[in-house]
This record gives structure tokens, C-alpha cells and sequence, in this order.
């Protein structure tokens, strides 16, 4: 390994099966495009989504990350945290991950490497995906940010008057990688109310 990939931020990407197949694509491809080393964990219903909402199967999606893991590879990298990063996102994430992390429970290799970045007091940014909110949702969510992740629900900012999804998607993304302190991440800055125009 040459010492620039070294030096490399990693960035740990969960794709579970909750709607919004697509923030997790964009993540891991802008990711790449600021230069962060991606490592993904598509569960089997993230795959059934991505292929419902974006035509793509696990292969095509695993192509866009640096490396891929199977959710029951629990003796990965990931599941140890000696193995530094830089942060980890679900996108989406469902509510059923959700509840694993709120519990402990690393029943497999996403919920693991959540356990992880929390323990490690690293970056866990949750994507998460469902309306509306019953209480064990927010239960969950309170529990979750009480460990110190951030429960980020993907809602767009439509004061910047997107014009398409991919537009709202992308914005979003944008966010989510400022938020996870990657270098690069270039989310537009709200600029304040203009006067009307008489």
C-alpha cells in the first residue's frame, strides 16, 4: 500500500433494505470522488431494494465501493476497531437495523461495525427511513443518539428548490459526508431570505 492510500479516510457504508436505495449509491460514489475509502455492507434486502427502486444487482452495486463484505462476515475488519475510520453511514437505514444498534445486539456485520464506530467514539450517521414514527422508532433513535450516533432521516432541503430527485439525493449526500467530516464534501450554504423583488 502506497503511503497516499494509506492516508486515505475510510468511510464505512450500510445498505440495508428500508426505501432510498439511491442515497446509498450517490454515498459511496461521491465518496470515492473526494477520495475516501469505501467499504460496504449491502444486506440481502438491500439488494431486493436496489434492484426494485434502481434496476442494479448486489454485483453492480458492490463495484461502486473500494471493497464489499457479506453481513455474515463477522470476522471482517470491520467487527474490530483496530481498524480505524474515519466514520460510518447507513443509507438507508430500516428500522429493524435501527433497533440492532439501539440494543447491541451485532447480530451481523453492519450492526457489529455500528457497535464499533460507537464504542470507538467515531462518527455513526444513520439514514434512517420510515413514516410516520411509532414509539419504538423513537425510542430507538433516542437511544441511539444518547450513545452519541446522529439519526439523520434523509428529508430534502427544498428552500434550495431542487428540480429532480437525483438533485434532492445528491444535496443530501452532500450533507451526510460534511457531516461525517470527509474533506471534499461541498453541501450548498444557505445564503439567508433575498428581499421580493418589487
Amino acid at each position: 500500500m502506497t503511503a497516499e492510500a494509506a492516508q486515505r479516510p475510510r468511510l464505512i457504508v450500510g445498505i440495508t433494505g428500508a426505501t432510498g436505495a439511491a442515497y446509498g449509491l450517490q454515498l459511496l460514489r461521491r465518496a470515492r470522488a473526494i477520495g475516501a475509502e469505501t467499504h460496504l455492507v449491502l444486506s440481502p434486502a438491500g439488494v431486493l431494494n436496489a434492484h426494485h427502486e434502481l434496476g442494479l444487482s448486489r454485483e453492480a452495486i458492490e463495484r461502486e465501493a473500494d471493497l464489499a463484505y457479506a453481513p455474515g462476515d463477522i470476522g471482517a475488519c470491520l467487527a474490530s476497531g483496530s481498524f480505524r475510520t474515519a466514520a460510518m453511514v447507513i443509507a438507508p437505514c430500516s428500522m429493524r437495523t435501527l433497533a440492532s444498534i439501539a440494543h447491541g445486539l451485532s447480530d451481523n456485520l453492519m450492526t457489529r461495525a455500528a457497535d464499533v464506530t460507537l464504542k470507538e467514539r467515531r462518527r455513526l450517521i444513520l439514514m434512517v427511513r420510515e413514516t410516520p414514527f411509532n414509539l419504538a422508532h423513537l425510542r430507538n433513535m433516542t437511544a441511539v443518539t444518547e450513545m452519541g450516533g446522529i439519526v439523520f432521516p434523509p428529508l430534502p432541503a427544498l428552500y434550495l428548490r431542487p428540480v429532480s430527485i437525483d438533485e434532492m439525493v445528491a444535496e443530501t449526500v452532500e450533507r451526510v459526508l460534511e457531516l461525517a467530516q470527509l474533506p471534499g464534501a461541498s453541501p450548498q450554504a444557505w445564503q439567508g431570505l433575498r428581499p421580493a423583488q418589487a
